[in-house]
């Protein structure tokens, strides 16, 4: 792939050139090509799961400039944004950016009424996720995302390489083949900080507004807008 893989030319049979028979099933050959390929034309949107907190460490092995953006839209646990100094102290090589939305929750309850979240939640992830992102990916080629295929049905067939038609980009999943498992061994193992609510029957984090315990552990995203139809903020579909 000498030619910069775009939106425009993405070429399916080229996603797979990957070897996923080694420590990281294929993760730190991904985001080393990743970052040789587009350098700084990609960005990593990063949750500050236990995921997002393995791939910024994978990270710190591949590059010393890599940037981060979290998407803050103001109603995150305080275990959050707690996680995020830890990880600013244990990195600073790395960049962080908080990127928040247009409209304040003041802004948006004037607007749209008071918790949104509650009455239109797709709106209110457009409007303090989905928007924000697009406006962060306006000015690079790629990103990177940590969804893993064992994660959910609507993520079972990801690919290291993406075609992401909502942002018009390519998106690169690094830990497509990891399992759960995988994820608090690496963590573990490299003694990583992260988000205390994990030890608390959150295996999947967002919002505080819409997270909820798990207690079906089959699904690790079923405490995710629980009560709902919805299964994903809109960033992955």
């Amino acid at each position: 792939m000498s030619q910069l893989l775009t939106y425009e030319n993405f070429n399916e049979t080229e996603k797979n050139e990957f070897d996923i028979e080694n420590d990281t099933k294929g993760a730190l050959d991904v985001l080393n090509w990743a970052y040789s390929h587009y350098q700084d034309e990609i960005v990593y949107a990063c949750s500050f799961g236990i995921e997002g907190i393995v791939m910024i460490d994978l990270l710190s092995k591949v590059t010393d400039k890599a940037r981060i953006v979290f998407l803050d839209t103001g109603v995150h646990f305080d275990e959050t944004y707690e996680l995020i100094e830890k990880v600013k102290k244990r990195y600073p090589h790395l960049t962080i950016e908080m990127k928040k939305p247009e409209l304040t929750l003041e802004q948006q309850a004037e607007q749209h009424g008071e918790e949104l979240w509650k009455s239109n939640p797709n709106l209110c992830c457009n409007i303090r996720k989905i928007t924000p992102l697009n406006d962060v990916l306006s000015g690079v080629t790629a990103w990177i995302s940590g969804l893993r295929r064992e994660q959910s049905e609507t993520r079972k067939n990801t690919e290291f390489l993406n075609l992401d038609n909502r942002f018009k980009s390519i998106k690169v999943c690094p830990l497509i083949h990891w399992t759960w498992k995988d994820i608090w061994r690496y963590a573990h193992k490299h003694q990583l900080d992260y988000n205390t609510l994990h030890d608390n029957g959150y295996p999947s984090i967002g919002c505080s507004t819409c997270t909820k315990p798990v207690f079906n552990a089959d699904d690790l995203r079923s405490g995710r807008w629980t009560g709902t139809n919805k299964v994903e903020c809109g960033l992955h579909t």
